[in-house]
């Protein structure tokens, strides 16, 4: 056989650089950011449940890696399905353009198995902690999936508010994972901070990424009513945030003072905007507290509670 006949071997080297899957297409499929920051939250419920069941934490490891195992899965199941659905408006913004269904570096087949199968694979992991913490799940992923990415995000101005229901129920998750009290003070307060903070913190990144939403055809607030009209619905979403931490007296003095000097702080911010010339440098400033707000409100709670559920 002459040399001329032989067929190389396809290798790793062979493909293109631009069409294999980097571990970036992977983070950005899954939404990692967003996957992470619920996995907070969830934990937080988790752990809050067992502090006031008086259930100790090493002793139900197993509960717990079914709990965060299954609503990542969840979590990644609902953003892939995601990406999928929203294939034809990614490509019209910056911060969406790349992702591997925009690329063409996945199939849109194995794009939607993905996520119809990580989808599946939470929802029984959940089901072997609670059923009320698999059907709450349910309850976040259909509003994300149907309500939110099919039916209101192209349609409505309220495609916010109803996606926030969606990034609401993580903690009731982790907080059903242990008990099916879910009418307990907590799990109750803890999902109106999260309905009540993303309204801000979406509002403010949806000013930021005006010109991509209207390129895109998604009438978020302020493409169809204008950043003033944004600011002023920012401002008494934040205020809705005042009076919470006094639901949670138990955590203590410590907790309230803390949490009610954050809510002020950002309640100032958010009236500063209307003081300031730069409107995009506003929404900067709320969106970047947001973050660190969830961060540190979620994390406090922790730390005030450290002591029961390890004895």
């Amino acid at each position: 056989m002459s040399n001329t006949e032989l067929t190389p071997i396809p290798n790793k080297a062979s493909v293109p650089k631009e069409q294999r899957i980097t571990l970036k297409d992977i983070k950005s499929l899954f939404k990692t950011g967003i996957v992470n920051s619920n996995l907070i939250t969830i934990f937080t419920g988790y752990w809050l449940a067992l502090y006031f069941t008086n259930t100790p934490f090493l002793s139900n490891f197993g509960l717990f890696i079914l709990t965060l195992g299954g609503s990542s899965l969840v979590l990644i199941g609902a953003s892939v399905l995601n990406n999928w659905y929203d294939v034809d408006i990614d490509p019209m913004m910056k911060r969406t353009r790349e992702r591997p269904t925009v690329t063409g570096k996945m199939s849109m087949h194995s794009v939607l198995l993905i996520g119809i199968v990580s989808t599946l694979l939470g929802f029984t992991m959940l089901l072997f902690t609670t059923v009320a913490a698999a059907v709450v799940a349910f309850i976040g992923w259909f509003t994300y999936v149907v309500l939110y990415t099919v039916w209101s995000k192209r349609r409505y101005t309220l495609n916010t508010e109803i996606g926030c229901i969606s990034g609401a129920v993580p903690p009731i998750i982790g907080w059903a994972a242990v008990s099916p009290d879910l009418l307990h003070i907590v799990p109750i307060t803890l999902f109106l901070i999260m309905f009540i903070w993303q309204t801000p913190h979406f509002l403010a990144l949806a000013m930021k990424k005006n010109h991509e939403y209207k390129a895109a055809g998604i009438p978020m607030l302020p493409v169809v009513h204008g950043f003033e009209f944004t600011m002023r619905q920012i401002v008494v979403y934040i205020a809705c945030l005042l009076p919470l931490p006094f639901f949670l007296g138990e955590f203590g003095a410590t907790f309230i003072v803390i949490a009610s000097t954050l809510n002020v702080g950002w309640l100032l911010m958010g009236f500063s905007g209307f003081f300031m010339k730069d409107n995009l440098k506003w929404a900067n400033m709320i969106f970047v507290y947001s973050l660190n707000y969830l961060v540190i409100m979620f994390l406090l709670m922790i730390l005030v509670t450290m002591e029961s559920p390890f004895s």
